[in-house]
């Protein structure tokens, strides 16, 4: 009986240190969400920021698993012009963004592993190889002037910068694609993740005036692109 009673109390003690962490992390998310920057916008070489953030999430997942592995992919448009945000924001963003890249690869490897482990004759010769992406380009996007006549003076043109991050996991089901940027939502297993993340992101990208979209097709992977006027 005392033997029960003390393993009663122990898995008591883990759940309360448990949920504990977890409310924690929940409380930090929301002062994160609450707390106005206090930075200051500059202009900014994003082809640099987010090389930065890129090396940065990979070190720091290779950091707690050393047997992680995966190919890093960058494709810079060269002379993008700076743009005036604030680095350390939108550093934050792409760090989340592109963590989540890397723990959908790593989790689409863990669950082919598993169905090889148990027999699945169609994994016999299907290789693997997590794949993060991340790319810059100019877009150029001509409309018709208030003049609407199709000629050369009533033409104007929006231009942006977008930065999209490619990962080849296992996909956002499309019946949850529209929640992913809702306070608390998350598909992580209970305790990994406090749903906050994305809505962060979300907020800090649409406060420097930005978009943030997600193109996902299931089984074959996500991309988040973040998306800044000129």
């Amino acid at each position: 009986m005392e033997n029960d009673l003390l393993d009663d109390l122990m898995s008591n003690q883990e759940k309360i240190n448990h949920r504990g962490r977890r409310a924690s992390s929940i409380v930090k998310g929301m002062l994160e969400h609450s707390r106005k920057s206090s930075g200051t916008k500059e202009p900014t070489d994003i082809n640099a920021l987010a090389d930065e953030y890129l090396r940065l999430a990979y070190h720091g997942l290779r950091a707690k698993d050393k047997d992680f592995n995966a190919e890093l992919i960058t494709d810079f448009e060269p002379d993008l012009p700076k743009i005036d945000v604030i680095p350390q924001d939108i550093g934050r963003v792409l760090l989340n963004l592109i963590t989540n890249a890397f723990y959908a690869v790593k989790e689409k490897a863990n669950l082919l592993n598993l169905a090889r482990q148990k027999g699945d004759a169609n994994l016999k010769n299907f290789t693997f190889q997590p794949t993060v992406s991340v790319t810059t380009k100019r877009v150029v996007s001509h409309f018709l002037g208030s003049g609407g006549r199709n000629d050369e003076n009533e033409t104007a043109q929006n231009e942006s910068i977008q930065i999209a991050i490619k990962d080849n996991g296992s996909g956002i089901p499309e019946a949850i694609k529209d929640k992913i940027f809702q306070p608390f939502f998350t598909t992580k297993p209970t305790g990994q993740d406090t749903g906050l993340g994305l809505s962060l992101a979300y907020d800090i990208v649409k406060a420097h005036g930005g978009e943030l979209k997600v193109e996902s097709k299931e089984g074959e992977g996500s991309e988040l692109q973040i998306i800044f006027q000129i």
